[in-house]
Protein backbone atom coordinates (compact mmCIF):
# COMPACT_ATOMS: atom_id res chain seq x y z
CA UNK A 1 0.00 0.00 0.00
CA UNK A 2 1.25 3.51 -0.93
CA UNK A 3 1.75 5.95 1.69
CA UNK A 4 -0.44 9.03 0.60
CA UNK A 5 1.44 12.55 0.30
CA UNK A 6 0.19 15.79 -0.30
CA UNK A 7 1.36 17.03 -3.43
CA UNK A 8 4.22 19.76 -4.56
CA UNK A 9 2.96 23.35 -5.13
CA UNK A 10 2.46 23.87 -8.94
CA UNK A 11 3.02 27.06 -11.19
CA UNK A 12 -0.06 28.60 -12.19
CA UNK A 13 -0.37 30.29 -16.10
CA UNK A 14 -2.88 31.80 -17.91
CA UNK A 15 -3.02 31.81 -21.48
CA UNK A 16 -4.88 34.76 -23.03
CA UNK A 17 -6.35 34.69 -26.45
CA UNK A 18 -7.21 37.98 -28.01
CA UNK A 19 -7.28 39.87 -31.16
CA UNK A 20 -8.08 43.27 -29.60
CA UNK A 21 -3.96 44.86 -28.31
CA UNK A 22 -5.10 46.72 -25.68
CA UNK A 23 -6.79 43.67 -24.22
CA UNK A 24 -3.56 42.06 -23.13
CA UNK A 25 -2.30 44.95 -20.33
CA UNK A 26 -6.07 45.16 -19.33
CA UNK A 27 -6.74 41.30 -18.72
CA UNK A 28 -3.11 41.30 -17.05
CA UNK A 29 -4.61 43.54 -14.69
CA UNK A 30 -7.12 42.07 -13.66
CA UNK A 31 -5.67 38.80 -13.40
CA UNK A 32 -2.69 39.89 -10.96
CA UNK A 33 -6.07 41.43 -9.04
CA UNK A 34 -7.25 37.84 -8.91
CA UNK A 35 -4.16 35.76 -8.55
CA UNK A 36 -1.27 38.42 -7.32
CA UNK A 37 1.59 39.35 -8.71
CA UNK A 38 2.61 38.60 -12.61
CA UNK A 39 6.35 36.38 -12.50
CA UNK A 40 6.79 36.15 -15.99
CA UNK A 41 4.89 37.16 -19.58
CA UNK A 42 5.65 35.45 -22.90
CA UNK A 43 6.13 37.78 -26.20
CA UNK A 44 2.23 37.56 -27.90
CA UNK A 45 2.25 34.10 -30.35
CA UNK A 46 -0.27 33.99 -33.99
CA UNK A 47 -2.44 31.91 -32.80
CA UNK A 48 -3.60 30.60 -36.44
CA UNK A 49 -3.54 26.96 -36.95
CA UNK A 50 -7.08 27.52 -36.22
CA UNK A 51 -9.66 29.72 -37.33
CA UNK A 52 -12.26 28.51 -34.31
CA UNK A 53 -12.48 31.23 -32.83
CA UNK A 54 -12.47 34.02 -35.33
CA UNK A 55 -16.22 34.91 -35.98
CA UNK A 56 -16.66 35.88 -31.86
CA UNK A 57 -13.25 36.96 -31.45
CA UNK A 58 -11.95 38.72 -34.50
CA UNK A 59 -8.50 38.21 -36.28
CA UNK A 60 -5.63 38.14 -36.15
CA UNK A 61 -5.85 36.39 -32.84
CA UNK A 62 -2.54 36.79 -30.43
CA UNK A 63 -1.86 34.36 -27.37
CA UNK A 64 0.13 35.65 -24.34
CA UNK A 65 0.90 33.33 -21.63
CA UNK A 66 1.16 35.29 -17.96
CA UNK A 67 2.65 32.97 -15.03
CA UNK A 68 2.37 33.99 -11.15
CA UNK A 69 4.39 34.48 -8.34
CA UNK A 70 2.69 32.52 -6.02
CA UNK A 71 3.02 28.64 -6.13
CA UNK A 72 -0.81 27.03 -6.19
CA UNK A 73 -2.11 23.70 -4.87
CA UNK A 74 -3.09 21.76 -8.08
CA UNK A 75 -6.88 21.20 -6.95
CA UNK A 76 -7.09 24.66 -6.90
CA UNK A 77 -7.38 24.96 -10.57
CA UNK A 78 -10.94 24.43 -10.77
CA UNK A 79 -11.51 27.61 -8.95
CA UNK A 80 -9.42 29.59 -10.98
CA UNK A 81 -11.02 28.42 -14.43
CA UNK A 82 -14.28 29.26 -12.75
CA UNK A 83 -12.62 32.74 -11.83
CA UNK A 84 -11.22 33.35 -15.44
CA UNK A 85 -14.73 32.18 -17.13
CA UNK A 86 -16.27 34.94 -15.05
CA UNK A 87 -13.79 37.48 -16.36
CA UNK A 88 -14.19 36.58 -20.01
CA UNK A 89 -17.82 37.26 -18.84
CA UNK A 90 -17.63 40.69 -18.00
CA UNK A 91 -15.05 41.50 -20.45
CA UNK A 92 -17.63 40.09 -23.28
CA UNK A 93 -20.11 42.58 -21.05
CA UNK A 94 -18.26 45.56 -21.68
CA UNK A 95 -17.00 44.92 -25.40
CA UNK A 96 -18.59 46.41 -28.72
CA UNK A 97 -15.68 45.29 -30.74
CA UNK A 98 -16.44 41.38 -30.47
CA UNK A 99 -18.42 38.65 -29.08
CA UNK A 100 -15.61 37.54 -27.06
CA UNK A 101 -12.62 40.24 -26.69
CA UNK A 102 -10.91 37.99 -24.53
CA UNK A 103 -10.25 33.68 -23.94
CA UNK A 104 -8.46 32.99 -20.94
CA UNK A 105 -7.18 29.65 -20.64
CA UNK A 106 -5.67 28.62 -16.70
CA UNK A 107 -3.13 25.84 -16.46
CA UNK A 108 -0.49 24.83 -14.42
CA UNK A 109 3.16 23.80 -14.74
CA UNK A 110 5.01 21.11 -12.62
CA UNK A 111 8.54 19.49 -13.39
CA UNK A 112 7.36 16.79 -15.44
CA UNK A 113 3.98 18.66 -17.35
CA UNK A 114 1.92 21.17 -18.50
CA UNK A 115 -1.87 20.70 -17.20
CA UNK A 116 -4.59 23.03 -18.46
CA UNK A 117 -8.56 23.17 -17.31
CA UNK A 118 -11.36 23.07 -19.64
CA UNK A 119 -15.39 22.71 -18.77
CA UNK A 120 -15.82 20.26 -21.41
CA UNK A 121 -14.95 16.75 -20.88
CA UNK A 122 -13.73 13.98 -23.14
CA UNK A 123 -11.77 10.94 -23.36
CA UNK A 124 -8.70 12.25 -21.83
CA UNK A 125 -9.67 14.85 -19.35
CA UNK A 126 -10.36 13.74 -15.85
CA UNK A 127 -13.19 16.06 -13.36
CA UNK A 128 -11.48 17.86 -10.99
CA UNK A 129 -14.78 19.58 -9.64
CA UNK A 130 -17.43 21.87 -9.85
CA UNK A 131 -17.41 20.62 -13.76
CA UNK A 132 -14.08 21.72 -14.40
CA UNK A 133 -11.53 19.37 -15.70
CA UNK A 134 -7.82 18.95 -16.01
CA UNK A 135 -5.77 17.64 -19.38
CA UNK A 136 -2.24 16.66 -19.41
CA UNK A 137 -1.12 18.96 -22.50
CA UNK A 138 2.43 18.49 -22.73
CA UNK A 139 5.36 16.20 -20.56
CA UNK A 140 8.53 16.19 -20.17
CA UNK A 141 10.74 14.48 -21.09
CA UNK A 142 14.86 14.26 -22.03
CA UNK A 143 15.19 17.68 -21.96
CA UNK A 144 12.04 18.96 -23.59
CA UNK A 145 8.24 19.00 -23.77
CA UNK A 146 6.55 16.26 -25.80
CA UNK A 147 2.49 16.58 -27.16
CA UNK A 148 0.07 13.78 -27.01
CA UNK A 149 -2.55 13.05 -29.83
CA UNK A 150 -5.12 15.65 -28.05
CA UNK A 151 -2.53 17.98 -27.78
CA UNK A 152 -4.26 21.22 -29.18
CA UNK A 153 -2.13 22.09 -32.64
CA UNK A 154 -0.54 25.07 -31.33
CA UNK A 155 0.76 23.26 -28.12
CA UNK A 156 2.10 20.92 -30.39
CA UNK A 157 4.28 23.08 -32.39
CA UNK A 158 7.15 24.29 -30.41
CA UNK A 159 6.31 28.18 -30.50
CA UNK A 160 5.78 27.67 -26.88
CA UNK A 161 8.40 25.70 -25.80
CA UNK A 162 11.20 28.10 -24.98
CA UNK A 163 8.02 29.85 -22.97
CA UNK A 164 7.48 26.56 -21.00
CA UNK A 165 11.25 25.44 -20.82
CA UNK A 166 12.31 28.99 -18.82
CA UNK A 167 9.11 28.51 -16.84
CA UNK A 168 9.97 25.16 -15.71
CA UNK A 169 13.37 26.81 -14.57
CA UNK A 170 11.90 29.30 -12.23
CA UNK A 171 9.36 26.83 -10.79
CA UNK A 172 12.04 24.76 -9.81
CA UNK A 173 14.14 27.26 -8.22
CA UNK A 174 10.81 28.27 -6.58
CA UNK A 175 10.19 24.41 -5.79
CA UNK A 176 13.79 24.64 -4.08
CA UNK A 177 13.12 27.54 -1.86
CA UNK A 178 9.87 25.92 -1.17
CA UNK A 179 11.00 22.99 0.55
CA UNK A 180 14.39 24.73 1.91
CA UNK A 181 11.98 27.03 4.27
CA UNK A 182 9.74 23.64 4.92
CA UNK A 183 12.88 21.52 5.60
CA UNK A 184 14.02 24.48 8.27
CA UNK A 185 10.95 25.03 9.68
CA UNK A 186 10.54 20.72 10.70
Amino acid sequence: MGNIQSPAPVKLFVGLLTSISEMSSRAEERLAGLFGAVDARSEPFPFDLTHYYDASMGVPIYRTFFSFAELIEPSAIAGIKIRTNELEAAFASESVAVQRPINLDPGYIEQSKIVLASTKNFYHRILVSGGIYAEVTLHFEKGAWHPFPWTFPDFKTDRYHPFFLALREMYRKQLYRVRARADAGA
